[in-house]
Formats: C-alpha cells, structure tokens, sequence
C-alpha cells in the first residue's frame, strides 16, 4: 500500500528539514557558483538551464553553456536590470535563484512519506551503495528517486520491492546493497522522506561516463547533480 502525506504548507517542509540536515550541508545548498559562462559544462549549467525555462527563457537543458544559453542569461539580464555580460556570476545566479525560489519550492517540497524502520535501512543500503561519493543533495535525489517509484504505477509498490527489482540498481547487481550504511546516508533518507526532491519527481538516473543504453539516453532529462543525470 502506497503511504504518502501531501503537505499543507511548504513551510512546513521545509522546517522539518532544517531540523534534520548539519547546517554545513544547508549552507552547501544555498551557494552559488562563482561564475560560469561561454564554454561551461558542468551540473552548475543544468541548473541554470532549468532555472530559465522554469522562468519562460526556452534553452535546452543539456549542460552546455552555448551560445542559446548565453542568449537566455542575457535576456534575463536586461529584464532584471544586472549587468549585461551573458555570464552567469555571484549577482546573477543571486537574481535568479530569487526569481525560481517560490516555484523551486514548490516543485521540491511538499510530499511527505511515512516509512518503516525497515523501509528506511533499505533506502539507506541503496543511497550508500548507489551514491555514498556524491554530494548529501546528491544523495538525497538517489533516494528521492526510489520513493518516486513506489508511487508510479509503473513499479513495486514497496521500497524493498523497488530496490531489489531485477537489473534496477548497480548496487544491488554488484553486492554494494550489503554495504554497512553510514549516519549520512540514514540523514538523506531523512530528508527525502520529508518532501525534499532535488530530482524533480525523476524515475530514472545514469551516469553519463558510464551508461551505453539508448533507452536511458533517450528519456527525458530533468537535472544533473554531480555524476548522475536524472530523466523522468
């Protein structure tokens, strides 16, 4: 049986995750590059790729700072009376992340999950063995990830049953599943079960150093946090 809460108030959402997350890692969320501009390519321009189209600029998401995404940051510029330069820098990414904050929100916060004991070792296996050398936010999407799944149609309707379905997870394909989970992983389980989705309701993600199937090339891509690349 699938157990979801829908929050009243984003606030709420995000109140209880502050209680859980050091406020080393909240600090690490809310930075900003220093700059990225012509050239750029790196999870930083996924960001604000999604960051423009969320605010009408239509750019492709891809990670690649070309001349489209210098165009649309230009746009914005004028708009938001900065700098005109086409480089995303401290004043402009400040801008920005203003303007998609109330939208952010509500996209990242808001769906709550009620989880077993059981449900949350079994996430905290799959963060740590899928994700343990990416960022906490990087981490949080991995589980993220998997409670989108219990939710969809389209698999298990258990985290177990998600996590150990036939060829879905590399962990689970090399044995890193059995893996003794560590304090961090438990805390992005944590976060994600409180309404924190860096992935956009993703269902997938690869890394793109790695994958070889076309199939997972073909989805749709959402966001990219640090080595993986998430699709819906």
């Amino acid at each position: 049986m699938k157990k979801w809460i829908v929050a009243t108030f984003a606030t709420v959402a995000v109140a209880a995750l502050g209680a859980i997350l050091p406020i080393g890692h909240a600090d690490a969320h809310a930075a900003s590059p220093t700059m990225i501009e012509y050239g750029s390519s790196n999870g930083d321009v996924w960001d604000l790729q999604h960051r423009l189209n969320k605010l009408g600029y239509s750019v492709k998401v891809d990670g690649i700072y070309g001349l489209d995404t210098e165009k649309s940051v230009i746009h914005f510029q004028k708009h938001n009376n900065l700098r005109i330069d086409g480089i995303a820098g401290p004043e402009t990414w400040n801008a920005l992340k203003k303007a998609t904050d109330k939208s952010q929100t509500a996209q990242t916060q808001g769906q709550q999950f009620s989880l077993s004991a059981e449900d949350k070792q079994w996430l905290a296996r799959a963060v740590h063995g899928e994700a343990r050398g990416e960022s906490f936010k990087g981490k949080v999407a991995v589980a993220a990830v998997i409670l989108n799944r219990v939710e969809s149609d389209k698999f298990p309707n258990t985290v177990k049953g998600v996590i150990m379905e036939s060829g879905a997870f590399t962990a689970v394909d090399d044995g890193q599943i059995w893996l003794e989970p560590n304090d961090t992983a438990y805390k992005a389980v944590e976060a994600a079960a409180k309404g924190w989705d860096p992935s956009h309701g993703s269902l997938y993600y690869f890394n793109p150093k790695t994958a070889t199937s076309d199939w997972i090339w073909s989805r749709p891509q959402v966001t990219q946090i640090g080595n993986h690349i998430f699709t819906k």
